[in-house]
């Protein structure tokens, strides 16, 4: 790695941290609140948001059923989270939903789980970056008229400060998470005893406005279709649950009374968030509308604001900090929402590669101990669902919340084996009343899940949900492919026993360019291994310097003959290739070794300019059976004059291997 290169990375990520420093970056429960709840917290920026949106399609009366809509999420919530702190206590490894499923209802059903929680991590960071893209535009035009632009550049920042390890991202983003609740906190409080106590007639800027609606005479299944799709839109705001069982290893101990303790004050803060901001809403009379153009009494230049914008315009008139302070946070906790996904996809696809199903680079950490394969995976993704998506919120909800509900489903129904396999042979009585209270708590957890996902399906399939399931299935069947591939590796690796038949005899080819120290030094090598048979090669590329290099050559005191391949078309990698494969033919038993000479240099414009024919026919060679590739390296004075001004051990995974990066 060049020192520039070197620069930079330490710039961006820090010092790489020693593999036995891991335990240091373990989460106490006031850091860990942040790092995995911010997404059950932030949805409630959006998930009244879209309940209100459903809603408008059957007119401003149809808002008398938002407070129910939203008690039905709250409740199918505290069930989530009752059902979850079972997960964390019986599977603490950090598996959740995958291991339950795996384990339980086996390889098929976990991998289900897989896949669908892959696609649901990012969809979380794009939802909720595109969110705080809107929240943002409420305050600032030109990042609502550029909201791809801010959620890239976001979501890019946001990589950067996970690179840098758990613990670190964990303290940068612990202070406006714990702003976001102070201030959602203080403006419901304010709002609500202004308009309930105090009777204050506060109207937000949209009460006034009247609402066309698409159809104001819905009716029985109609009508009931309506609301059961309101309702699957604020179940946006259960994701992020599973984040904690999946990220139980990064607590500190006892880890998973710790990630129970945080579980339950995830669930408490986001319930009472959640209801706040629908019933504030609703006593504002706050009118919202998919296109502004439905907003009747509505000046033509009118930017509708968000839910959230509404309510601190209102609550805080005449007090603009307080609106712009809650606009800000709002915009940040979406923002850091996404690092919910950040710590859980990384940790999901280790385990995944782990078992074999996705490639092993995602069980590798990188130099601050955080899967940084799996993080960098995550953010292209992401930034690829906001590009095509257009940063719209509306659109991406419909995809969203699919993936998570499904591992849901599957989840409590494998707890529910779990509990029932345990009940078998445990006999102590405290014990047996524990687990059949657990499993009542399950059983409950998988109807309320079980329902809350044939709605989704229904309401959401042909809104755009078909495109989350279709990503799913082809994640899975990608999975199953990379498995059989390691699988097949695998058995032909092992199942062959080694027959201890050596070759027959040895034929080694060292290639020339020009006789120089370097072709020295592989020829002396070479002849250290004491090959039956030695020779060297030559292609003809260029007449007159052949002929220079045989005169040279037979002038010399090697006494190794060099042979000289003719290449019509100037050629090096084919006839090279061409002649080994002769060697081959004519001594099928014999093995072929192929010395190269090769130039180290120190610097990476250097890199251009030497070794590519050699990399090439090491590329081609490789293939070949029964030949041996050997590089022999000659140190140019770059690359040793660097060498002796770094002095550092800096190669990548150096760290992993017990090395530090000293100078």
């Amino acid at each position: 790695m060049s020192k520039l290169t070197t620069a930079a990375k330490r710039m961006l990520l820090g010092r790489p941290f020693r593999s036995d420093s891991l335990g240091h970056t373990l989460l106490p429960k006031r850091i860990a609140l942040p790092v995995f709840a911010s997404d059950a917290m932030s949805s409630v920026a959006y998930a009244p948001e879209e309940i209100f949106l459903v809603l408008s399609v059957a007119g401003v009366s149809a808002y008398v059923y938002a407070p129910w809509v939203g008690l039905a999420v709250a409740f199918v919530m505290a069930v989530v989270v009752a059902s979850y702190r079972q997960n964390v206590h019986a599977y603490p490894s950090g598996g959740g939903d995958y291991e339950v499923a795996t384990t339980n209802l086996g390889p098929t059903a976990g991998l289900t789980v897989g896949s669908a929680l892959l696609v649901d991590y990012v969809l979380t960071v794009a939802v909720s970056m595109s969110s705080a893209a809107s929240n943002i535009g409420s305050a600032i035009p030109f990042v609502a008229t550029h909201k791809v632009l801010f959620a890239v550049v976001a979501i890019a920042l946001l990589t950067a400060m996970n690179l840098r390890g758990v613990r670190e991202s964990g303290k940068a983003f612990a202070v406006p998470t714990y702003a976001f609740i102070f201030g959602m906190v203080v403006m419901l409080a304010w709002g609500l005893f202004r308009t309930v106590v105090l009777g204050e007639d506060l109207q937000a800027e949209s009460a006034g406005f009247q609402l066309e609606a698409e159809d104001e005479h819905l009716y029985g299944l109609a009508f009931a279709f309506l609301i059961a799709r309101a309702f699957s839109s604020g179940c946006a705001a259960l994701t992020g649950v599973e984040a904690i069982s999946n990220g139980v290893p990064a607590f500190r101990k006892p880890k998973s009374r710790n990630a129970a303790t945080t579980l339950l004050m995830l669930g408490g803060i986001a319930i009472v968030l959640l209801m706040g901001i629908i019933i504030l809403a609703q006593k504002l009379g706050i009118v919202y509308a998919h296109n502004t153009e439905h907003l009747i009494g509505a000046p033509e230049d009118y930017q509708q604001k968000t839910l959230i914008a509404q309510i601190a315009e209102t609550v805080f008139q005449g007090f603009p900090i307080g609106f712009f302070f809650i606009t800000t946070v709002t915009a940040l906790i979406l923002v850091l929402a996404a690092n919910t996904a950040f710590n859980g996809f990384p940790v999901l696809g280790s385990i995944l590669a782990q078992d074999r199903y996705l490639p092993r680079q995602l069980h590798t950490r990188g130099d601050r101990l955080a899967f940084s394969n799996g993080i960098l995976f995550l953010s292209g993704a992401a930034i690829a669902f906001v590009v095509v998506f257009g940063a719209e919120v509306t659109k991406l909800i419909q995809l969203y919340i699919v993936g998570v509900f499904v591992s849901f489903v599957l989840s409590q129904t494998g707890m529910l084996r779990h509990w029932t396999r345990l009940l078998r042979t445990e006999t102590d009585p405290a014990q047996r009343s524990r687990m059949h209270r657990s499993r009542v708590i399950n059983a409950i957890g998988l109807s309320a899940t079980g329902a809350v996902l044939i709605i989704v399906l229904i309401t959401k399939f042909f809104a755009g949900a078909w495109i989350a399931i279709l990503t799913m299935v082809s994640i899975f069947v990608v999975m199953k492919m990379i498995r059989r591939h390691y699988d097949s590796v695998a058995r032909e690796l092992d199942e062959h026993e080694w027959d201890g038949v050596l070759p027959s005899r040895s034929h080694s080819i060292v290639l020339v360019s020009r006789l120089h120290l370097p072709t020295r030094r592989a020829l002396a090598y070479a002849r250290a291994t004491r090959p039956d048979t030695l020779e060297a090669i030559t292609v003809n590329v260029d007449e007159a310097d052949t002929r220079a290099l045989v005169r040279e050559w037979e002038n010399s005191d090697i006494t190794v003959p060099l042979k000289v391949i003719e290449s019509p078309y100037r050629e090096i990698t084919k006839p090279v290739l061409d002649y080994v494969k002769r060697v081959r033919r004519d001594a099928p038993r014999d093995v072929v070794t192929v010395f190269i000479p090769e130039y180290v240099v120190g610097h990476w414009w250097e890199q251009i300019l030497h070794n590519q024919s050699a990399l090439r026919l090491k590329g081609r060679l490789l293939f070949e059976p029964g030949v041996m590739v050997t590089s022999v390296p000659w140190q140019l004075t770059s690359s040793t004059t660097r060498a002796k001004q770094a002095g550092e051990i800096n190669a990548p995974g150096a760290v992993r291997r017990g090395y530090e990066d000293r100078v």
